[in-house]
């Protein structure tokens, strides 16, 4: 979509946020100047440019369309990704979180198409009129996007970087990088930081771009407490696990540095499933939310603002596999978050794939395949429980289930409440996962509303859903500063924690 002086408040808006260099809008919009032929993120440094010559776009993509190149001084490729793709459930949305999850480089447009249940041609009519640009441009834009930080933040050499962006071949690479950049591969290199310092043959560490302020304590507390024994790791600073992709498992890392920037390391069975994995972490670490928009909305609310100030930047962390929540999701249903990591941790040692990837031996979490096969004598609980989760697992397996971030939300809860032994607050918390929803209330959760009792709120679940409405389109966000108030998880956000007694949200 390209943003004119025709829709004068969106353009004058735009041109005062590339006057003041404000950083939160970088990723949410690019601005392109006429007289250079170049674009631009919000927040360069350049001298701003005369309002005659300038065009907004919605993404670079659009920008690259009409033949602008990227800025070689702020370069717009490593601003954190748009908060829109998140925020919003409509059809171009859903495309951009499949688009940066790789189906067009593994299925092509018509996968893309089938995914959103349109035909190619409407899906690219749709996109271009939303987007200023169509699937294959916007696939093109996001291995633009990979290539970059790999040249720059990796000493893989020109081939491995083209293969593991995306690319079909090097020349396309080099061309793609030529006509986005304006510099050759070996010249976007020579910008290359050091910061990551010597990394291990085999091993990919890069930095994670995110808006800040960012929650890392509620992210890596969190993620500590629900790691899977065997699977996942959490620590203080740190959390890693092994995740099945597409070319073959992979592990990764994340991390925070000494300057509480975030970090990925990674290996990977298959290079070409590296922007995939950049995609799924950034979504599991919700790092392309606007947390300056968010605090702002929910600190209005003076029974929200002390928990807003005590915590800013909060995060709701989403979902490395859809399948996986899912599973995990109906395991933890109504025990604590103890007895569901005992449970996921015996049905992975027992049904999980064992894998070593450069020399860390772990476990792959099982496939749903295997679930459905194994799970019922291996699970533990009511038997119709036990059914229940095994009847899921193979619906999964089979595709009659279908699940994923580029889902409509409506229609996947819809689809999971259709299902035996799914209720209203399993369907929910796995959309607030899954597709990274930021408005779904859990009015059942017994942690979540014992929080808002910590905070002066109402408890009881009319009570609690009635007063939440004002924390709208946030209440995702509002859900976490719940849970983060109730008693029984402050282990979370506190160093060497003991989850012994800790219930599931």
């Amino acid at each position: 979509m390209t943003l004119t002086a025709a829709d004068a408040r969106g353009f004058d808006e735009r041109y005062r946020v590339i006057q003041s260099r404000d950083r939160r809008f970088d990723g949410q919009f690019v601005t392109a100047v006429r007289s250079t032929g170049i674009y631009c993120r919000p927040s360069c440094p350049a001298r701003t440019p005369k309002e005659a010559n300038v065009t907004f776009y919605a993404t670079s993509a659009a920008a690259h369309e009409a033949g602008y190149r990227a800025c070689k001084r702020c370069l717009p490729e490593a601003a954190p990704g748009s908060p829109a793709w998140d925020v919003r459930g409509d059809v171009a949305a859903r495309a951009m979180r499949l688009i940066a999850d790789g189906v067009v480089d593994r299925e092509g447009v018509p996968g893309l198409a089938r995914r959103l249940g349109y035909s190619s041609r409407h899906l690219g009519r749709l996109l271009t009129a939303e987007l200023g640009a169509g699937p294959l441009a916007l696939a093109r834009a996001q291995r633009a996007h990979t290539a970059r930080a790999l040249l720059v933040g990796t000493d893989l050499s020109a081939s491995d970087v083209a293969f593991s962006a995306g690319f079909s071949s090097v020349r396309q690479f080099t061309e793609t990088i030529g006509e986005v950049f304006g510099l050759s591969p070996t010249a976007l290199r020579a910008r290359r930081s050091r910061a990551a310092g010597t990394v291990p043959v085999g091993e990919i560490d890069l930095a994670l771009p995110a808006r800040g302020p960012i929650d890392t304590v509620g992210l890596f507390g969190w993620m500590r407490a629900h790691a899977i024994p065997g699977v996942e790791v959490g620590g203080d600073a740190s959390f890693a696990r092994v995740i099945r992709m597409p070319g073959g498992p992979a592990w990764f890392e994340v991390r925070r540095d000494a300057d509480s920037r975030l970090r990925l390391r990674a290996r990977l069975s298959a290079l070409a499933d590296l922007g995939t994995l950049i995609a799924r972490v950034r979504r599991l670490f919700d790092l392309d939310a606007d947390p300056l928009a968010i605090d702002e909305a929910l600190a209005r609310h003076p029974e929200l603002a002390p928990a807003v100030a005590a915590i800013p930047g909060v995060r709701v962390p989403g979902a490395m596999d859809a399948e996986e929540m899912l599973l995990r999701a109906m395991i933890g249903q109504q025990i604590s978050v103890a007895s569901a990591r005992t449970m996921q941790g015996r049905l992975s040692a027992e049904l999980g794939e064992r894998t070593e990837i450069g020399g860390i031996p772990m476990r792959l979490f099982p496939d749903p395949a295997v679930i459905a096969a194994h799970g019922f004598d291996v699970l533990r609980g009511p038997a119709a429980r036990r059914r229940a989760i095994v009847e899921a697992a193979a619906a999964l397996a089979d595709g009659s289930l279908p699940l994923g971030p580029g889902d409509d939300g409506a229609e996947q809860r819809a689809r999971l409440l259709a299902m035996r032994g799914i209720g209203p607050w399993t369907a929910d918390y796995v959309r607030m996962r899954v597709t990274g929803d930021p408005d779904v209330l859990l009015p059942g959760d017994v942690a979540a509303r014992a929080g808002a009792a910590a905070l002066g709120l109402p408890s009881d679940p009319a009570g609690f859903t009635a007063w939440s409405e004002r924390a709208a389109p946030w209440r995702s966000y509002a859900m976490a500063h719940y849970w983060y108030a109730a008693p029984v998880t402050q282990a979370w956000r506190t160093p060497t924690p003991s989850t012994e007694s800790e219930p599931a949200p």
